[in-house]
């Protein structure tokens, strides 16, 4: 799509925040206000293409903005506080987000945070209903921990599909369908803000799987790769306004030629530094991960990028 077509859509799109369905009764802190947003979430966050997608689109509906993206995803992380035996082969328990969540709030001070879990919070077993109340018992001290720590706006996201290599779709994700219907209901119950991510990645990987049987969003069936980032991203975005032209958008960040890939490609450098760097400055307790730079020198590397932004936001003019 032309570059000038899809940066008029943008300024569209813009006109009115959150038009789309499933919004609280009160109107929200706007997005476009928010100083620092926080995403936190298990690996699926971590890897970030997602995360990186979506900051692409708030940079390109704000360029002035000076709003800061955190990516705080941590792999193997729950909200349950529950692990399986032997997993990671014995060498460590899952992460509770607990155990570093006050931390992390207290050092960031996040005006907006999204949320994703889930994926793990059912341990990979058969539905239990104790695991599913220690589900909702995370998510619900989530929140409340969040309005505590003074966030402005708190927005959850359904955990993606889960495909089992034998199962499909009839496996752990049947788990995950009622984790995330659950999550779905607290949008009337509790007034949560809630997008969907759940029902519309399985429903994509059914109808392509009709034309492609071995057609996979996740390769190990958990982590989606880019085309299931593109999905999450095409299901947050039209969120904060159904009116954006998302799948025109997300395609030109992810065709390599682009002025949008540029910019896409910049904010996952940025993201991959800074988050390593605020996950060590803010402590957790899963091994094996890269140890992140001094804070102040990762964001002295967060403005070499944000120059290289500006710079290349002067082309459109």
């Amino acid at each position: 799509m032309n570059r000038i077509c899809i940066v008029f859509l943008v300024c569209l799109g813009f006109a009115v925040e959150g038009r789309g369905q499933d919004h609280p009764l009160e109107t929200p802190f706007p997005i476009r206000d928010a100083k620092k947003i926080l995403f936190l979430g298990n690996s699926i966050t971590y890897a970030g293409q997602y995360v990186a997608l979506f900051e692409s689109f708030l940079i390109t509906a704000f360029p002035a903005s000076e709003i800061e993206t955190i990516n705080l995803g941590l792999p193997s992380e729950t909200v349950s506080g529950l692990s399986e035996d032997g997993h990671a082969e014995g060498a460590f328990v899952r992460p509770w987000l607990f155990r570093r969540l006050d931390n992390v709030t207290k050092r960031i001070k996040p005006d907006v945070v999204f949320a994703c879990y889930g994926m793990n919070d059912g341990i990979y077993q058969p539905f239990s209903e104790s695991n599913f109340q220690r589900y909702k018992e995370g998510m619900i001290g989530l929140y409340t921990k969040l309005k505590a720590a003074e966030v402005k706006r708190i927005v959850f996201i359904t955990p993606s599909v889960h495909e089992d290599p034998i199962r499909g779709l009839k496996g752990y994700n049947l788990v995950l369908n009622r984790y995330a219907q659950w999550l779905l209901d607290q949008r009337r119950e509790r007034n949560w803000e809630v997008i969907d991510i759940h029902f519309p990645m399985q429903d994509y990987l059914m109808e392509k799987k009709k034309r492609e049987p071995n057609f996979k969003l996740a390769e190990d069936g958990i982590h989606p790769g880019l085309e299931g980032h593109r999905l999450i991203a095409e299901c947050i975005i039209p969120y904060f306004d159904d009116t954006f032209a998302t799948k025109d958008f997300l395609a030109a960040c992810l065709d390599n030629t682009s002025y949008y890939a540029q910019l896409y490609k910049l904010l996952e450098e940025r993201q991959e530094i800074v988050k390593n760097a605020w996950l060590t400055y803010t402590g957790h307790e899963r091994p094996g991960l890269p140890v992140g730079k001094p804070l102040d020198k990762a964001k002295k590397e967060s403005m070499r990028i944000q120059n290289k932004i500006q710079k290349l936001q002067k082309t459109l003019l």
